[in-house]
């Protein structure tokens, strides 16, 4: 639970990340909070899955947490934690893909040839999210899936987080003029997917609040506690 005596909610991010700086899980929680809706957005348009972009979110936050002295406020702490949540996924993704190539070998070895890929498994995102999506929010969610890679995630940061192309830019470790083709092109082709009339549906586009929500911080808590770093 949150220290009822300190009203965490009313602190700024420095303040949070001062505390949490000094071992204060519950100032991380609230942190986490504040950060989970765009950062598995965003570990979600690298990963294209829920599950996976959720342990992607857990394993960044344990790794952030441990190293919040290295935080020397530079840039803003949702920006620095994008940036954990990204290599995160980058190194997840390097080694599903060393992975997928050694099995794909040893499958067609097996088989003669025959290589079969299995779709992967979703999990129940929980009441609170159902209830978000409606038929038009899932058409939305499909068509932003279907992007590559390379065009989803600017997408994702910058139509759907509102992040400047700047900010895009340094956390992608990409040229301004990269970022603002990879947008017009990643527009394009969701142009011919979606009508005009949902557009102000992606604000409320893969939701990660409420229930989800309290459950990374539980989790992510739980294994610091695990580990020795804070006692909860």
């Amino acid at each position: 639970m949150i220290n009822a005596r300190i009203d965490y909610l009313s602190l700024t991010m420095p303040d949070l990340v001062g505390r949490a700086q000094g071992g204060d899980p519950d100032a991380f929680r609230t942190i986490m909070q504040r950060a989970n809706q765009r950062l598995f957005r965003i570990a979600r348009s690298a990963m294209g899955d829920d599950a996976e972009a959720e342990d992607v979110l857990q394993d960044a936050y344990v790794r952030a947490f441990t190293g919040t002295a290295r935080f020397r406020g530079d840039a803003d702490v949702v920006t620095w934690l994008t940036r954990i949540v990204l290599n995160e996924a980058r190194s997840r993704l390097r080694r599903r893909r060393a992975v997928t190539g050694l099995q794909a070998v040893e499958t067609a070895q097996e088989s003669g040839g025959e290589i079969i890929n299995f779709p992967g498994v979703s999990i129940d995102a929980g009441p609170e999210s159902d209830a978000a999506r409606s038929q038009i929010r899932d058409l939305i969610e499909q068509a932003v899936d279907e992007l590559p890679p390379l065009y989803r995630i600017v997408f994702i940061m910058r139509d759907v987080e509102e992040c400047s192309i700047e900010e895009t830019a340094s956390t992608l470790g990409l040229k301004p003029e990269t970022v603002k083709t990879r947008l017009f092109r990643a527009r394009q082709k969701l142009r011919h997917a979606l009508d005009a009339r949902v557009s102000a549906t992606l604000a409320g586009a893969f939701p990660f609040l409420g229930l989800r929500c309290q459950r990374m911080g539980d989790r992510v808590l739980a294994r610091l506690a695990c580990e020795g770093v804070v006692i909860t």
